[in-house]
């Protein structure tokens, strides 16, 4: 996830996560295009001449956009916008929080064949309404849905609820559209990410039921720590993920 170097511009982003190792990223709306244009923003209103340049770059780097939110739409014409936007960059998804444009974007999942993924950020205090913080509202939302819509599961946000990533994961089941993967020291409180298999947020066991449940979308390593020099940290999680597991070494 761009996020993850949100101290840095888009296309350093793409730099970053090719020297993490990683060939693929989930954009986010707002972030500084390039240092050479720090005026210019990475959004689905970008120029013509900004986003050829961002395809230019991507193509440089050998890294794949495949996902873009969280990002949300004030009517039908901007959410068209969204998923224009999308099929240019030829994305998997798009994350969302956009619980009651819900018709129109089953509309155009429908309409342009991508899938859309509701995040589910903490429990807020002072937002009553925000529901979305809980996989049991999500997978009630989704359930009558087309099947490309579902969630966007982010495990960190779980844990700092005080839930266990895995069972969140289980009530969501074959609704996973995409995953924001972390671990962290502790459930229940909101503390810094770490490294994948250091913490307890079973990251292994979450790998394990995405597979289980034949997850078919993207991983996002949104790692919210060590903000100015964390692409060493971003690269033992990608590691991490792509070592075999205990039961294919055995095998």
């Amino acid at each position: 996830q761009a996020y993850t170097f949100n101290r840095f511009t888009a296309f350093e982003a793409i730099e970053k996560t090719e020297q993490a190792g990683a060939k693929s990223i989930e954009f986010y709306p707002g972030q500084r295009l390039s240092k050479e244009h720090p005026d210019r923003k990475l959004h689905h209103t970008m120029s013509g001449e900004d986003f050829a340049a961002l395809q230019s770059k991507l193509a440089r780097h050998n890294v794949k956009a495949v996902n873009y939110g969280v990002v949300g739409g004030k009517d039908e014409a901007e959410w068209r916008q969204i998923f224009e936007f999308a099929r240019k960059l030829g994305l998997y998804a798009i994350t969302t929080e956009d619980v009651k444009n819900i018709d129109t974007i089953e509309k155009l999942v429908k309409e342009f064949d991508i899938h859309a993924g509701y995040h589910e950020h903490a429990k807020r205090a002072l937002d009553r309404g925000y529901q979305l913080w809980d996989p049991g509202f999500v997978a009630q939302l989704v359930k009558d849905r087309d099947p490309r819509i579902g969630a966007c599961a982010d495990a960190g946000h779980w844990q700092t609820r005080g839930w266990k990533p895995v069972e969140c994961l289980k009530v969501l089941k074959g609704r996973v559209i995409s995953a924001h993967l972390k671990d962290r020291a502790e459930i229940g409180r909101q503390l810094p990410d770490q490294i994948y298999g250091t913490g307890v947020g079973d990251i292994a066991g979450c790998l394990a039921e995405l597979k289980a449940q034949g997850f078919k979308g993207n991983i996002s390593v949104e790692y919210e720590n060590k903000w100015e020099d964390n692409v060493g940290d971003v690269k033992q999680n990608i590691e991490f993920v792509d070592a075999p597991s205990a039961d294919e070494r055995q095998r």
